[in-house]
């Protein structure tokens, strides 16, 4: 008689629903001397970036004479802002309207123009497009005297509502343009099953698609609320009223109070105030942002 000889492995007592683990490969020198350059590389953009905003933040509660921190770590400039003529969150108040105003507006017509460029096709579309984007080429200054011209004619002139409607037409072309593609990396069979499921092209729009573009209408949000919260000069050539301006304003004029003495402390404060909300949705929403860049780049 003959007896097989049966070896042992050493998998074999593992249960059949759990794969046996394969170790991770060690690191070699080679991948590690690989990715050195990238991390010394990234690590440097990102001291670059981080120390003026870290070295005006420490600035805004240090001491320095002739600010409204003179003795001591606190929290004085913050109070001289807070209190300079109208108040700071008058000046807030402004720019959050402004802001505000203006995502509303450009994801409104943005995602309507995008859509229609997208999914529709009529005479002179693609020229229309073109046209639309063209207005990126136009200097933003050489703009601002006619329309603040039109703006008077129209009873805006010096009013938030004008400034509003002035940031949205410089954002339209490049929101328009990222809805666009935005609509084109999604199926047309997903709204063309709605269709036939008794959907209109707006109710297809509203229930389908924009659900599926919520990336692009994050990125076109953030983007137009960052240009409105930021710009100063449209402000600056259509607000007269001191009680009406924007914090960026405010905050320039805050430099130069007394005989041209510049407060650096109220003004690194106004910065601060300034940076926050920008840094706050930034890293909130960058996920997404990310996602609503690349939303056209894997379009087949």
């Amino acid at each position: 008689m003959t007896i097989a000889t049966v070896q042992h492995h050493p998998d074999a007592d593992l249960p059949l629903s759990q794969p046996a683990r394969r170790s991770a490969p060690p690191t070699t020198i080679a991948g590690l001397a690989l990715r050195t350059p990238f991390w010394v590389f990234s690590g440097a953009l990102a001291v670059i970036f981080l120390f003026p905003l870290v070295w005006t933040s420490v600035a805004s509660v240090s001491p320095k004479p002739g600010t409204g921190q003179v003795d001591g770590w606190g929290f004085g400039n913050y109070v001289t802002l807070a209190h300079y003529q109208a108040g700071i969150w008058q000046y807030l108040a402004n720019s959050v309207i402004v802001s505000g105003l203006c995502v509303i507006l450009t994801l409104a017509i943005s995602t309507l123009g995008g859509y229609a460029f997208a999914r529709f096709r009529f005479p002179g579309r693609n020229a229309l497009f073109m046209l639309t984007l063209a207005i990126l080429m136009v200097p933003y200054a050489t703009l601002l005297i006619p329309l603040y011209v039109l703006l008077n004619t129209l009873g805006l002139q010096n009013s938030l509502v004008g400034v509003a409607l002035v940031l949205t037409m410089f954002q339209l072309p490049f929101s328009t343009f990222m809805m666009r593609i935005s609509f084109e990396s999604v199926p047309r069979e997903l709204d063309e099953a709605a269709m036939v499921d008794g959907c209109s092209s707006f109710s297809a729009l509203w229930r389908v698609l924009l659900p599926a573009v919520r990336p692009g209408l994050i990125t076109v949000g953030l983007f137009a609320f960052l240009a409105a919260w930021n710009d100063f000069f449209a402000p600056l050539i259509l607000i007269n009223d001191s009680n009406k301006l924007t914090l960026p304003l405010a905050v320039a004029n805050l430099r130069v109070q007394v005989q041209g003495v510049v407060d650096y402390g109220a003004t690194e404060a106004g910065v601060v105030v300034l940076a926050l909300p920008c840094i706050v949705l930034f890293l909130l929403l960058q996920r997404h942002y990310v996602r609503g860049f690349m939303s056209g780049a894997l379009k087949g």
